[in-house]
């Protein structure tokens, strides 16, 4: 029996013991995950990642991303085990700099959960910037995990845009894996989807800098839930997070940020940050920041703000003409803008831009 079917197996059987969380467990208390459970999509075997490859960058069969595979035992990452088929995996040599981005769609096939899988690693000194776009039309569940390997002295810069439809279910996990030295960021952009669970974990070395950023834009009925994890497990690392939320309609957001300082992770610097500007009265957010921190010489905040638009600015703009929905569009995008604006990637920044304004425009309606 191969190994990839020995693990595809162990992960069923867990599945079958564990079966989707519940909101009695602490980890998903404000997301209730039964519909996706009810939904009982067929299986798709064999999400393949539509994959644009700049020079440099090479692919990876099964068997050099098997050490790699998260074991994380959380209730959808086993799911995404059991379901495990193809295995997209890429390479960054040690020391090269890619220069464009490599870029990774899935569009998803309706009445379908699909289950991809990414491993992406990346070489000692080498650069490179990964884009992870998530698509489809009509109902169907993406069950997403994606690890990411930096070596030492490695930097990545990591985008996943979820766009996905309206109907659609959508849970990911990302597993970032820091060597000493290295330089990890990921922006994640949540627009679609009407149940969404993004979990984005990274574990430092160290002398490690990781940066994690988010903006979600929940309006209607949707449901999007952040949960970060950042692990200091080695002294003189950086962690700096900033997530914003957008919220409109009967939209509902969780916002959970934990941040883990090890025993000798001495010397170690995190801030973390959570804003929300929430636009209607049946809008609701739930925001935990978390600090465990077991060693003693650290510098670590946290804040959160959950705050509405200010009303003199509203004010000050009709008062120069512009009109209420307009007024209103170009505080939100203010708000984002701060977000979209550390997008390195000229072209997807401007695609965000874009994608933001179109999101305003449903809000106005």
């Amino acid at each position: 029996m191969s190994a990839l079917q020995q693990l595809r197996d162990q992960a069923r059987s867990r599945f079958a013991e564990i079966g989707y969380p519940t909101t009695h467990q602490e980890e998903w208390r404000f997301t209730n995950v039964a519909p996706i459970a009810r939904a009982n999509f067929a299986d798709f075997a064999g999400a393949q990642a539509d994959v644009k490859l700049p020079n440099g960058v090479q692919t990876g069969n099964a068997a050099d991303a098997q050490r790699h595979l998260s074991l994380n035992t959380t209730p959808f990452v086993t799911l995404n085990t059991a379901n495990l088929e193809n295995i997209t995996v890429l390479r960054v040599p040690r020391g090269a700099v890619i220069e464009e981005p490599i870029q990774l769609t899935y569009t998803a096939p309706s009445d379908r959960a699909t289950h991809p899988r990414t491993v992406i690693l990346v070489g000692a000194n080498a650069q490179c910037t990964v884009i992870e776009r998530y698509l489809g039309a009509g109902r169907y569940l993406t069950n997403a995990v994606t690890d990411i390997v930096a070596e030492d002295s490695a930097v990545v810069d990591h985008y996943k845009v979820q766009q996905e439809s309206p109907e659609a279910f959508h849970v990911a996990t990302l597993q970032a894996t820091l060597g000493r030295s290295a330089a990890f960021s990921s922006h994640s952009l949540s627009f679609g989807g009407a149940l969404v669970r993004n979990d984005a974990n990274t574990t430092l070395s160290e002398g490690s800098d990781a940066t994690l950023n988010g903006l979600y834009i929940v309006n209607g009925t949707q449901h999007v839930d952040n949960h970060t994890a950042i692990d200091h497990a080695k002294p003189h690392a950086t962690s700096h997070e900033l997530y914003k939320g957008i919220l409109d309609g009967r939209g509902y957001a969780v916002f959970n940020g934990k941040i883990i300082v090890r025993q000798d992770a001495q010397k170690t610097d995190s801030k973390q940050t959570n804003k929300n500007s929430v636009l209607s009265d049946e809008a609701i957010i739930n925001t935990k920041p978390e600090l465990q921190i077991w060693a003693d010489d650290v510098r670590c905040t946290h804040g959160a703000t959950i705050g509405q638009l200010d009303a003199e600015m509203m004010f000050y703009l009709q008062s120069r003409g512009i009109g209420k929905v307009d007024a209103r569009n170009l505080l939100i995008s203010a708000f984002a803008q701060d977000i979209v604006d550390r997008i390195k990637v000229q072209s997807l920044r401007e695609a965000l831009s874009a994608a933001l304004l179109e999101k305003l425009h449903e809000h106005a309606h």
